[in-house]
């Protein structure tokens, strides 16, 4: 599936499909330069994008964060309307929207979608389950809620730290990441958010640790309550999730994923991955 791939660009006041190995940005693009941009990732089946409207409330959060000039919804429609002509139904895709500071004050932003195939891999870790380690962000719980210029809560192109950590993960023989907070608060995965199943409650640590509000997390609570199982906010710390009776690690591309692993112990989701998949997909 590596020659699945679009790319589509603004310009000129539209959206344009271009080849996929063609240059579309400036090496002088703040976004490249500074990582001065934010993105989504936005999940395509059966040609459509069923989330979108989710995560391009959270794009626009996110750029405001950043004090980005805004984009107008319309622009990203027909951005990803551009990327997903002639998608194959059957195969599941990733769009990916990226917005940039472009070249900086007096220049348009950058706004482009990059369409690929979703991995096997990513697809078979929604049943099969993954392994996790938990990791130090190295930040106290509270220190982004106070601290607006370490963008809490922003979806942004500095992912370094992140892909960091899931390198270190594999090295240790694990598939990926839950952060805690130096006083050991659980704070969320590097492309993911948490979430735990304990006394009949699903359970999700406080945006106000400056962790990004999940998508996906935010419908599974929503269905879940409306099908009566309870949900809250809850700080939580790494001997909660061992305690827990199932842990998942929830993204937009991925789903919910089952924690078979933490910290090397292995663990049961109790039955629980089905009635979470049947929410989501619900």
């Amino acid at each position: 599936m590596d020659d699945l791939r679009a790319v589509a660009v603004w310009r000129g006041g539209a959206a344009v499909r271009v080849p996929a190995d063609e240059p579309v940005v400036t090496a002088f693009d703040t976004g490249l330069a500074r990582g001065d941009g934010v993105f989504e990732s936005v999940w395509v089946t059966g040609g459509r994008t069923p989330r979108l409207a989710d995560h391009l409330a959270r794009l626009h959060r996110s750029a405001a964060l950043l004090d980005l000039p805004p984009v107008d919804g319309e622009v990203w429609t027909a951005l990803v309307a551009a990327a997903t002509d002639g998608w194959p139904e059957d195969v599941e895709g990733a769009c990916r929207l990226f917005l940039t500071r472009g070249l900086g004050e007096g220049h348009p932003p950058t706004a482009l979608a990059l369409l690929a195939a979703v991995p096997p891999e990513t697809i078979a870790q929604r049943t099969a389950g993954i392994s996790v380690v938990a990791l130090t962000l190295g930040v106290a719980a509270d220190v982004r809620a106070v601290s607006p210029w370490l963008l809490g809560g922003a979806k942004t192109l500095s992912y370094a730290v992140n892909m960091a950590a899931q390198r270190h993960a594999h090295t240790v023989g694990a598939d990926d990441v839950v952060f805690t907070s130096i006083e050991g608060r659980l704070l969320e995965g590097p492309t993911s958010t948490v979430v735990w199943a304990a006394d009949g409650t699903l359970h999700t640590p406080p945006l106000d640790t400056g962790i990004l509000a999940g998508t996906t997390q935010a419908r599974l609570f929503a269905a879940a309550e409306a099908a009566g199982w309870p949900t809250a906010v809850t700080p939580g710390s790494v001997a909660d999730l061992h305690a827990a009776d199932a842990v998942w690690l929830l993204s937009g591309i991925r789903g919910a994923a089952p924690v078979t692993a933490l910290d090397g112990a292995a663990r049961s989701d109790a039955g629980l991955t089905t009635r979470v998949h049947g929410l989501l997909a619900g």
